[in-house]
């Protein structure tokens, strides 16, 4: 039997622990990889499917260990940006998929978990050609590979589409196929702060302040 219930101290927009009534310890001295792996794959069967039926893109889904318990990070974003109140409906979405996949076929995790659900933040790597749209007219910072080897590219977002991006840099106007791009960086403008919002530096609250995280796996 699961015990459901509201986390008293949420870590994102939302936040909630749940405990199986398995063996007591399992998993808690760490799991092989291939069964994190295996947990993760589960999840994303489950969580993928909602995210993309609310509207939204999964960027990334995690599970990571603090203490006794797992942490569920879910990442998600869609054109123009996702707010708090889409976050908080997506969670709840994602939460009541969670519980109906545990009544149908057992723990999706092992032992008590807490599901965190937020929007990327500005530190997030560009490595989609929705990542870069989504950004135009961010200055970014970009590996940009050529016959003569690779060079540090520092640019403004002025276009974007399936196959290549546009920057305008010190030197003028130039497109890129993502082929020839590393990960791009978002630089923040300190004279443009007024523009960037809260949720674009993501949440640094610490999941609890008497447990570390650790051993997290991707």
């Amino acid at each position: 039997m699961t015990q459901r219930g509201r986390a008293t101290r949420p870590t994102g927009p939302s936040g909630r622990p749940r405990r199986s009534d398995g063996p007591r310890g399992a998993d808690r001295g760490g799991a092989p990889r291939s069964d994190l792996n295996a947990r993760k794959a589960r999840l994303r069967e489950v969580i993928e499917p909602v995210v993309t039926a609310n509207g939204y893109d999964l960027e990334d889904l995690s599970v990571s260990r603090a203490g006794r318990r797992h942490v569920v990070r879910v990442i998600v974003d869609a054109d123009g940006g996702i707010n708090l109140d889409a976050v908080a409906d997506v969670s709840r979405a994602v939460s009541a998929a969670l519980d109906a996949a545990e009544e149908a076929g057992g723990d999706i995790v092992a032992g008590e978990y807490q599901l965190e659900v937020s929007s990327p933040g500005v530190d997030r790597p560009l490595t989609l050609p929705r990542h870069w749209r989504r950004n135009a007219g961010r200055l970014v910072k970009v590996t940009v590979r050529g016959p003569e080897g690779d060079r540090q590219v520092t640019g403004r977002i002025v276009a974007a589409d399936d196959e290549r991006v546009a920057l305008e840099t010190d030197a003028g106007r130039a497109e890129h196929p993502y082929a020839e791009l590393g990960p791009g960086r978002v630089q923040v403008e300190f004279h443009r702060l007024d523009e960037v919002s809260d949720e674009d530096f993501g949440d640094d609250t610490d999941i609890d302040d008497d447990e570390d995280l650790e051993d997290e796996e991707r």
